[in-house]
């Protein structure tokens, strides 16, 4: 395959985010290197980080677009929507379209055994879960509506989902069907919400 320019557009990126996804699916991510995915891809190292910064990114390649989510959940929402009600709108609506970030499919198996195998991803998955902490409250903090404390819910939001998704990996990697995990995915995600509108409102 020729290889791209040094910059391309998104269709080299995504390109490279699916030959790199594949790779490290298949051997590991610390068994592959960049120089291999830009390989693969047809493309050239300095194109692959001129997309990607980091390594980790390739796989975690999202992070940018949950933020943007959440963000717009928060922005867009109809007048006399509290924020929770908005962003628990958001994670059913995740869990509808199949959304990856639900970490309620098949597919999400090897993903989490990738992860799971790799702490230099474990500590970008930290590192992005931070970030999106500070951007919602920096989000809750610019909504006029909004009178609580919004670092703290914030932390209570991310850290709570975080829950969630490490749960549906245990399950789906220890054998339970995407069916199963989804539905108490759901129940779990009314539970932690319904938890947080609680602690608000005393």
């Amino acid at each position: 395959m020729p290889r791209t320019d040094a910059r391309g557009g998104p269709e080299t990126r995504a390109r490279i985010s699916n030959v790199a996804t594949t790779l490290f699916l298949e051997r590991g991510f610390d068994a592959v290197t960049v120089a291999e995915v830009a390989r693969a891809a047809g493309v050239s190292s300095v194109t692959v980080f001129n997309h990607f910064p980091r390594k980790e990114d390739l796989l975690l390649d999202r992070g940018g677009e949950i933020t943007d989510q959440v963000r717009g959940a928060i922005r867009s929402r109809e007048p006399g929507i509290e924020p929770l009600d908005a962003l628990h709108a958001l994670t059913l609506r995740m869990v509808d379209e199949h959304q990856g970030v639900a970490g309620v499919t098949a597919t999400a198996v090897p993903f989490f055994r990738t992860v799971a195998g790799s702490p230099a991803l474990v500590a970008r998955s930290r590192e992005l879960a931070a970030n999106l902490q500070r951007v919602l409250a920096e989000e809750l903090d610019r909504d006029a509506s909004f009178t609580g404390n919004s670092s703290l819910l914030a932390a209570f939001v991310v850290a709570g989902y975080s829950t969630v998704l490490v749960e549906n990996a245990r399950r789906l990697m220890s054998g339970e069907t995407p069916d199963e995990v989804e539905g108490d995915h759901r129940t779990r995600l009314e539970t932690l919400f319904r938890a947080l509108k609680s602690g608000l409102e005393n």
